[in-house]
Formats: structure tokens, sequence, C-alpha cells
């Protein structure tokens, strides 16, 4: 799927965001600038977050208030392993959403079911490909209710 811009991104976001809850699992994955934290705008304000969301990066972790909590994760400047699994996590996640960027650093400690969006330059500056990868039943169904799949 093609996004032509931030606005068209946030707009994404928010088409996700209506159909996500509690328990869910979003990890946006791309190089810096590519529109995570753009499309996490989108989905908290899907959530009914009314609070100005920015990048984690330099505390891990945010918290917004909506229609369900959305935990918003940088797992960017994460130096090891073991600091994500102190952060637990999952214990967040059965209290909300958790969208984390920069899902790779922790790979290997991510849960198996979600959905997986990656965030590639497109043929101009503004323009994103943005790919939706489900990770198990409830990715599929995030997916097809948020109309992103296929």
């Amino acid at each position: 799927m093609m996004s032509h811009d931030e606005e068209e991104t946030r707009g994404l976001g928010e088409r996700l965001g209506r159909v996500l809850k509690r328990g869910d699992i979003v990890l946006l994955s791309g190089e810096l600038g590519t529109g995570k934290t753009c499309l996490a705008q989108g989905i908290a304000r899907g959530l009914g977050v009314r609070q100005t969301v920015s990048s984690p990066s330099f505390v891990l972790m945010n918290d917004y208030a909506g229609r369900e909590t959305m935990f918003h994760v940088d797992l960017y400047r994460l130096a090891s392993v073991e600091e994500l699994d102190d952060l637990g996590l999952w214990d967040y996640a059965e209290r909300g959403v958790l969208v984390i960027e920069w899902p790779e650093r922790g790979a290997e400690l991510l849960p198996g079911d979600g959905l997986t969006i990656e965030l590639e330059y497109g043929e101009d500056e503004r323009a994103r490909e943005i790919r939706f990868v489900p990770r198990g039943p409830r990715g599929d169904a995030i997916a097809s209710e948020a109309g992103v799949n296929g």
C-alpha cells in the first residue's frame, strides 16, 4: 500500500487504531524517517488518545489514555535484549495496546501474534510503501477489520 504524505500515513494508522483492542501488539519496522512515529500518532488518534504522541526514543516507553491505553515503545536505543525483558512489556500488552517501533532490536523476545507493519521510502521524499504482515490469527483479524490486508 502506498502513502503519499504524513497525513495519509496518520489516516492509515487511525483506521488501525479504531479496530485495535486490549492485548493487541503492533510492530512498526523501517529505517529512520520512514514514518513509524507518524503511523503511531494515527493509531493513537484511532484509539481516542487526545495527547500529543511523540517518539519515546529516550525513555523507551510512553503511555497514552484513550478508549484503550496505548503503550508506545521505541527499542532503537535498547542496549541489550535483557533490558527488554526487564521492561516487562508483555504485562503492558495485557493492559492495553502495545505499539513497538524498532522491533528488530528485540525480535527473539517478541510474541508471535499481532501485526507487523513495514515502512519503506517511496518514489518521492514524502511517499511511503507500507506493507502489513499478519503474525497469527489476531494479526489477520486486525488487517482484515482495518481493510489493509492483501
